[in-house]
């Protein structure tokens, strides 16, 4: 309790920035329960059938994002397979505060997409370069003339020429379905927008369904398993459309000559669901793990919304449940929590317990409510992590770790990389094999692992 309040004269006062931190962590913890989501569905069910609605999925599509194109594609099976009615939005995607690289955004999204579709059963095209505007514009156009029964068939058509840079397919869409002006094209693009910030989110490719949001194909699988709960589905035995790939480590390790290097952050929920994962998967597959921290996003200057922020935390909640990953007792470490355990970080690796801390450190903030800014809560977090205290009480706040952190970053942003966690894989040359951003990319890592530990045996 001594970080919460001080005594100053006989009042029970707080710090603004403790204050700031305490109420941000019970806000965060209180968001992260999964009784308060059950709450939630069951509630959102009660007004639905009380008002007589259908059940209605809303998609949001960002006619040049590689994700979007990749939902598109799910639209008619999902309203197939679950009876649900599916309206669809033209959306301008994230913007503002919201986007805070929109070029390396767009470029993430087409390399991903085109490393994931296969995986998933799905098409996407090499598109190393961004999408010619008259194309975009063109098949905006398109889409934004379509009615709610043509848009789910239609946009993969058109989303499959725009992405070959099929001019001559456009135009010949065009005369088929039909297109709007300009005007109506924005028109509609605003209308989608406003209808996505009235619920609050802000991305293309997105769904959602009765109080929450699903991104893409990589959460489909979260909507899925919400809609067989409420008995939609029209085929009992049939599995998810996208279910969520396993975390495949093999039978067989490698010989260590591949390398996975893993960029975190000491206050990125989406870190500590997967840190222990990876550290997991580099140890069951010989790879050599080297994790390279940078500073939180938001202690880099880069500022975020109340609703992105909401958003991330709400789904990493559910990713963490899904994993089986002990999260939501949050401890907010932004600011000086953080940087007291970075301080500690190149000690830790000189001990060969660098990992250990890390893990440690996101335990005790996203899994146990310790509070890290003051001495008992980092004794605890250095000991978990088998460390002295004594010994690491010396060295709290000292300088000498904000340049490896720059550099981390620095080499982040040059593999087009800019948030965390995220991954590259390299072979015994130091070449890249792949680089992409999320914990939910581990499962697409841990499969590339594999297929290189086959093709050398």
């Amino acid at each position: 309790m001594t970080d919460r309040f001080e005594e100053q004269g006989g009042a029970a006062t707080m710090d603004p920035s403790k204050m700031t931190r305490w109420l941000t962590s019970r806000i965060m913890t209180r968001l992260c329960q999964p009784e308060r989501l059950i709450k939630r569905r069951t509630r959102a069910e009660q007004q639905r059938i009380k008002l007589g609605l259908p059940h209605v999925v809303e998609y949001f599509h960002q006619v040049d994002d590689g994700y979007s194109h990749l939902a598109a594609q799910i639209l008619q099976p999902l309203s197939k397979r679950y009876g649900v009615e599916i309206v669809c939005h033209l959306v301008a995607g994230p913007q503002d505060k919201n986007l805070p690289e929109p070029k390396l955004l767009l470029d993430l999204s087409r390399y991903d997409a085109y490393q994931v579709a296969p995986e998933y059963g799905l098409e996407f095209p090499r598109h190393d370069q961004p999408l010619l505007p008259n194309l975009v514009k063109l098949a905006s156009s398109i889409l934004a003339a379509q009615d709610a029964t043509g848009f789910a068939e239609r946009a993969v058509k058109v989303g499959r020429a725009l992405w070959a840079d099929d001019e001559v397919t456009l135009r010949e869409l065009a005369q088929q379905f039909g297109c709007v002006s300009d005007k109506d094209t924005l028109d509609c693009i605003s209308a989608g927008s406003r209808r996505q910030n009235e619920l609050k989110h802000y991305s293309g490719g997105m769904f959602y369904y009765a109080g929450e949001w699903y991104w893409g194909v990589d959460r489909l699988y979260h909507l899925e398993q919400r809609l067989c709960e409420l008995g939609l589905t029209r085929q009992s035995d049939a599995p998810l459309l996208i279910p969520r790939p396993p975390i495949e480590s093999g039978h067989l390790p490698s010989d260590g000559g591949l390398i996975l290097e893993m960029y975190a952050s000491l206050r990125s929920p989406y870190t500590a669901i997967i840190f222990d994962q990876v550290v997991k998967l580099a140890r069951d597959t010989g790879t050599t793990l080297v994790v390279r921290p940078v500073l939180p996003m938001v202690m880099r200057g880069v500022s975020a919304t109340r609703q992105k922020g909401m958003y991330i935390f709400a789904d990493a909640a559910r990713e963490a449940q899904a994993q089986d990953v002990p999260f939501g007792n949050f401890y907010d470490p932004i600011g000086n929590p953080a940087r007291r355990g970075y301080s500690l970080y190149p000690w830790a690796c000189e001990q060969g317990k660098g990992v250990a801390l890390i893990s440690a450190f996101l335990s005790c903030a996203f899994a146990q409510s310790v509070n890290l800014n003051n001495d008992s809560g980092l004794k605890r977090m250095v000991e978990m992590a088998g460390l002295d205290w004594n010994e690491a009480k010396k060295r709290v706040g000292q300088p000498g770790w904000e340049a490896l952190l720059e550099t981390n970053r620095a080499d982040l942003y040059a593999s087009g990389l800019w948030g965390v966690p995220s991954f590259r894989l390299l072979d015994e040359t130091g070449k890249e094999i792949l680089a992409l951003w999320g914990q939910d990319r581990l499962w697409l890592f841990s499969r590339i692992i594999q297929r290189h530990i086959n093709a050398r045996r």
